[in-house]
């Protein structure tokens, strides 16, 4: 079974990873893997800490010559702004933001010890991790897009910096939706037979997990609400050499929790950054008077840095679900049972 752990805070000393269940065989290149982690930090509206930290993995476990030998692969990641222990308390929740949840969940009387790990920090592992599923996956040229579609209510590249500009100028953030492509699923991943099996519920949960997402769906998602059934199923095909086709991708390449064989296509809403130049109204957690809310180091807007986790996120999951499929002990065992079925459902 694949699986990981991550662990560290914002501003502690780094990030920690550990990804179990990789077979053995697989070359990690791991410039890829940075340059991911770079894609992550770029983006329209983001704010002062990506010009502080160049995030760099460093592998220190799981790989012989960069080859992978099946035991656990271990990642680190360290943090420039490594200041958790001097950093001043929180006394001032921001709504929108864990800090108040959290300090009722733990007993706080600090939300700086909440939001250290409730941070989107944590992600950058999560996009390293992603990464190297992403690798895995390409090994049987299965590709993993994003694209941000809406950012203030607007679809134009232009406008959507636009917005975001006008945003910082005021002090306040923005939210949108991106969209994430798997390209060349094999049908049968996923299952129907129980409720935590299904993909669709897997990648939901995934996507859903990115901090700030509020919403996601899956192929023509709520555009559903006002459809007849004969207006939006998928009719079914057969053709030599590529076996069963649709005429349309509605169901977002994935049908009962199974994917179907065509594109799986998933969406994410992030609300805007809950940190404000202008902060909202709050209460001080001692007293429990009225006072504005903290401001910490914020981003006018992350949609685009959240589109590259989703793609992380998207990545292990569909690698999990292929891995169950296929076997998980060598990449050889596992291309060997990969080309075998399709065989079988292209009908060769």
């Amino acid at each position: 079974m694949l699986r990981f752990l991550t662990a560290g805070e914002s501003h502690g000393r780094a990030l920690l990873g550990i990804l179990e269940g990789m077979p053995a065989g697989l070359k990690i290149n791991q410039e890829y893997i940075n340059n991911e982690l770079s894609r992550r930090q770029a983006g329209f509206g983001r704010g002062q800490r990506m010009k502080i930290e160049k995030d760099r993995i460093e592998i220190i476990a799981g790989l012989k010559n960069s080859i992978t030998l099946g035991s656990p692969i271990g990642l680190l990641l360290e943090n420039k702004d490594f200041r958790i222990n001097t950093l001043a308390p929180v006394f001032f929740p921001r709504p929108g933001h864990g800090d108040l949840a959290g300090i009722l969940k733990y007993g706080f009387t600090d939300a700086r010890w909440v939001l250290e790990r409730a941070s989107a920090r944590e992600t950058a592992m999560r996009v390293a991790i992603g990464s190297i599923c992403k690798i895995f996956l390409q090994e049987f040229k299965i590709v993993i897009e994003s694209q941000v579609i809406e950012i203030g209510g607007q679809t134009n590249k232009e406008m959507m910096q636009s917005k975001i500009k006008e945003a910082r100028r005021q002090k306040d953030t923005l939210g949108g939706v991106f969209e994430v492509v798997a390209r060349n699923v094999p049908a049968g991943l996923g299952s129907y037979v129980h409720y935590d099996r299904r993909l669709d519920g897997q990648l939901a949960m995934a996507v859903m997990s990115i901090p700030a997402v509020k919403a996601v769906e899956i192929g023509l998602g709520f555009g559903y609400k006002d459809k007849m059934g004969s207006q939006v199923h998928d009719s079914i095909y057969f053709r030599q050499k590529r076996g069963f086709v649709r005429s349309s991708n509605n169901a977002g390449g994935i049908e009962a929790g199974v994917s179907n064989g065509e594109d799986i296509i998933i969406r994410g809403c992030m609300k805007p950054i809950a940190t404000l130049g202008n902060p909202l109204d709050s209460v001080d957690i001692r007293t429990k008077k009225p006072h504005k809310a903290a401001l910490e180091r914020y981003d006018t807007c992350a949609v685009f840095s959240a589109s590259v986790i989703a793609e992380a996120t998207v990545a292990f999951e569909i690698c999990k679900s292929f891995l169950e499929k296929f076997g998980c002990d060598s990449l050889q065992e596992i291309k060997r049972n990969f080309l075998s079925y399709l065989k079988v459902i292209k009908g060769n």
